[in-house]
């Protein structure tokens, strides 16, 4: 009887052992999403801190072109607002899909091209969106990590009790919208 006991200890101690272990991580997974959307955060504002000076130098040189920045202001208004991680995923497609247009504007004033304003915005712009484009990765890539955590057995079954979820990817939308070309229109 004595041996039993002693196999029922063991047993209960490796089960509680594998529980505090799948915890801890699952809560170092989740800490880490949440560090990776805050990375992803910061870039998004300092995209939307750089907007508002990039519209103002153009329009300087492209006064009839307000459908462009209108559209560029209310997306980057949507995108300041959104909430979640897929309001802010749609919300930043429209901004990028609206930057594109900003772009397009400037290729047909060459005398903006060569604004050294506008180039440094630009460059400083371009910077951001690779930056946010790395932060995305990274931060869908954790998602990932934690996803497949909570998803799998017997994993699942502390993260389902212990309230664990998964978290949302930071989508760039459709395929076809990527590929879609800027229509600028004069």
């Amino acid at each position: 009887m004595q041996g039993i006991g002693w196999v029922l200890l063991i047993l209960v101690l490796a089960i509680a052992a594998f529980a505090i272990s799948t915890y801890n991580s699952l809560v170092v997974l989740r800490q880490r999403v949440r560090n990776a959307w805050a990375q992803v955060d910061v870039q998004l504002k300092r995209r939307h801190d750089l907007i508002p000076n990039l519209v103002s130098t153009v329009k300087g040189y492209s006064t009839h072109e307000r459908e462009v920045f209108e559209r560029v202001t209310e997306a980057r208004a949507k995108a300041v607002t959104a909430g979640s991680v897929a309001e802010k995923s749609g919300a930043e497609n429209l901004l990028t899909g609206a930057l594109r247009s900003i772009f397009a504007v400037a290729e047909n004033y060459p005398q903006l091209k060569a604004d050294a304003n506008f180039r440094q915005l630009q460059d400083e712009l371009t910077a951001t969106e690779s930056k946010i484009a790395f932060s995305r990765q990274f931060y869908n890539d954790t998602v990932l990590k934690l996803n497949t955590r909570i998803e799998r057995f017997p994993a699942n079954l502390i993260a389902g009790a212990l309230g664990f979820s998964q978290a949302d990817y930071f989508n760039l939308g459709s395929q076809d919208e990527a590929r879609e070309a800027v229509n600028v229109q004069f």
